[in-house]
């Protein structure tokens, strides 16, 4: 378990979160890391709190010259990587401080190319919802385009079998976009442990858009980053949903 790890965050105006996130990245119990923060051109006080961490070199940070979205900002990430392992934490999440090597254990043990891991939701001042999200065992190619079943900040791939992954600019859904192209090269394997922490309802977050508004943005993923026709697109779009209600019965669990 030697192998370097490059860790993609897009910021965007979470300058009151990234710190938090920063250092559920620098506690991990796996220290051969690289973590690669791309800057959409917050107007908050994300770099002056970003600034301190610059000292440890395993920590890079660029600014992108305008605002572009999370897509532009994802893939001059992957470009700068050096890691055999990608993985994604957003700047306003957390990973448990045994996240990378548990999940590079239970890749390299298995013969596994890409993974994901269950998380637990929180509310935007960091107190738990009561919430895990799960996944199936296995998701294969098929699986993937029913639905996105992972959460960006459990996902870790091998570069070196799927090579350099860029997605179209889409403004939303990009994470999935990837996956879409990841599950193309390898099957996905669900580490049964919640290793990460999902903040749900900040402002201009995902999951405080409405429904509408995201049944548009999936069939802009299908149509735009996937290239398909209006047709299969729209129903991709509807299988899409239906998935996604069976996800919220079959894998979101409610507990005390």
């Amino acid at each position: 378990m030697s192998e370097l790890v490059s860790i993609i965050m897009p910021s965007y105006n979470t300058g009151k979160f990234i710190e938090k996130s920063i250092k559920s990245v620098i506690n991990q119990t796996y220290k051969n890391w690289e973590l690669i923060i791309v800057d959409d051109c917050s107007d908050d006080d994300t770099d002056a709190t970003v600034k301190p961490y610059l000292s440890d070199a395993r920590i890079r940070y660029f600014k992108n010259d305008k605002n572009c979205g999370a897509a532009v900002s994802r893939n001059y990430a992957l470009k700068q990587a050096k890691g055999k392992w990608m993985a994604f934490l957003d700047s306003d999440d957390l990973w448990t401080p045994d996240k990378l090597e548990k999940q590079i254990d239970f890749m390299e043990k298995n013969g596994y190319h890409f993974s994901y891991t269950e998380y637990e939701e929180m509310d935007e001042d960091g107190n738990s919802l009561g919430i895990t999200v799960t996944g199936p065992e296995k998701i294969t190619k098929a699986g993937f385009f029913n639905y996105c079943w992972t959460g960006c900040l459990t996902v870790m791939y091998d570069a070196g079998l799927v090579g350099l992954i860029q997605i179209a600019d889409i403004k939303k859904n990009n994470d999935y976009a990837m996956w879409l192209k990841v599950c193309k090269k390898a099957d996905c394997y669900l580490l049964k442990e919640n290793l990460a922490f999902y903040r749900r309802g900040r402002s201009g977050s995902v999951s405080s858009h409405s429904i509408r508004k995201m049944i548009i943005w999936h069939y802009k993923l299908y149509k735009d980053a996937e290239g398909q026709n209006a047709l299969f697109a729209a129903f991709n779009t509807l299988r899409n949903m239906v998935f996604g209600f069976y996800k919220k019965k079959r894998y979101v669990k409610k507990h005390n």
